[in-house]
């Protein structure tokens, strides 16, 4: 959430930094709700403070006269009345309020970073470095007919389970990617992070506090007779789970890692990656996420994308780093690095993780700060993907891919697979 106050005191720094998404951002509306409330702040305010200073006058007159019936007192009692009525009407009219300035703030995007690159769309995203050698050759498999050849999982079945676009893991399908979930865990709780296993379902709160909501409820799928919803990602939880809190700055940085089922209706995808493991209704996610010190989030940027990159390096997967530029980022990032994974099959990078600093938007939403010199201060989150599981393994799949029909497992995983091949049955 953007500073209230930053509205209201300059809103045409607020419409030129929301431009630099490529869109124009109008808030004369906002900004005149930010004023009513201001107003009526320093009204309410002002009554409270001439009914205390009535109070201790009643106090006075009655210490004075010893009289409860004088019409001195009568009188100072009845104006007492008038502002407690007023000050109650205005309290009435505020918290109305309240509610609007608050729908209409949370419905702006974050501020774009002045390092972000400028940009309208994903082809103005920068390419920042590339890491391995990628499979060129003709004729490679896709991942979903090396998934078919092994037996490695089933989407024709799982419509009868559920819909199109869920798939079920068969065998050593399920296997491996129980083994990708094991060592992403294993390798990020090693680099310092605390696990966390958090509920699946979330309430409004929660995911108007990390962003989704009000901007994307047609993503996500809510539970009809609770106020519940499937989890689009554990950012979401992880940023709830320290909401009203003010953390002690000696603790920071808090680092979670969270493996977490993800849910999301991928509206406006369909006729795109409908086949394989690229782009379901629900898939596996290891996630990583950070609470630090405002002064320390462009440092912590770049060490949670490290860490998402280590993951790759031990797995072997080519990838590149692409700095997103201002018109392709995410509602509540600032600044995003993502890893985008090669897949030979269709000869290009395809994302495997998004690496977000939010400054302080979403810590704002929650009510999540810290005390620095003396003061309370909201504390900056960060999150990134490490990794999104099921396009980790359409990647083993096809940069593993053997002639015979087998694939290579990387050579970290084999503890946790049990083998370096995985081959027909």
């Amino acid at each position: 959430m953007l500073d209230q106050k930053l509205i209201r005191e300059n809103p045409t720094s607020v419409e030129k930094n929301l431009s630099l998404r490529g869109k124009v951002y109008r808030i004369s509306e906002i900004h005149e709700l930010t004023i009513k409330k201001k107003n009526i702040d320093i009204e309410i305010a002002s009554l409270q403070s001439k009914s205390k200073r009535l109070s201790k006058l009643i106090g006075q007159e009655i210490s004075k006269s010893k009289n409860y019936d004088s019409q001195e007192l009568i009188s100072l009692k009845k104006k007492g009345n008038e502002f407690r009525i007023k000050i109650s009407e205005l309290e009435e009219k505020k918290r109305i309020l309240d509610k609007e300035v608050d729908d209409e703030i949370c419905k702006l995007p974050n501020f774009p970073s002045n390092d972000a690159p400028i940009g309208k769309d994903e082809n103005d995203n920068v390419q920042v470095k590339t890491w391995g050698d990628p499979l060129t050759e003709d004729d490679l498999k896709s991942h979903w007919q090396i998934g078919e050849n092994l037996n490695l999982f089933d989407s024709i079945n799982s419509t009868k389970i559920s819909k199109s676009r869920f798939i079920t893991l068969i065998g050593n399908g399920a296997r491996l990617e129980r083994a990708l979930i094991n060592f992403m865990l294993d390798m990020h709780s090693k680099n310092g992070y605390l696990e966390l296993m958090p509920p699946a379902l979330v309430n409004s709160e929660s995911l108007k506090g990390s962003g989704q909501l009000p901007k994307f409820s047609n993503e996500s799928f809510k539970c009809s007779n609770d106020d519940l919803w499937l989890s689009p990602t554990a950012e979401v939880p992880l940023t709830a789970f320290h909401k009203n809190e003010i953390i002690d700055s000696k603790q920071l940085p808090l680092k979670y890692v969270a493996y977490s089922p993800c849910f999301r209706r991928e509206a406006g995808s369909y006729g795109r990656d409908t086949k394989g493991l690229i782009r379901l209704h629900q898939f596996n996610k290891v996630e990583l996420y950070w609470f630090c010190d405002p002064s320390k989030s462009t440092e912590a940027h770049e060490k949670i994308t490290s860490d998402a990159e280590s993951i790759l390096k031990k797995l072997n997967l080519p990838y590149r780093l692409v700095d997103i530029c201002t018109g392709d980022l995410g509602f509540s990032s600032s600044r995003t690095f993502d890893l985008e994974v090669w897949l030979p099959s269709s000869k290009c990078y395809r994302e495997i993780s998004s690496c977000s600093n939010c400054l302080d938007f979403q810590a704002r939403r929650s009510s999540i700060r810290t005390k620095i010199d003396k003061k309370n201060t909201y504390l900056h989150t960060l999150n990134g993907s490490g990794l999104a599981i099921g396009r980790t393994m359409a990647a083993i799949l096809e940069n593993g891919q053997l002639k015979d029909g087998s694939v290579r497992i990387p050579d970290a995983l084999v503890p946790y697979f049990g083998s370096n091949l995985l081959k027909t049955a």
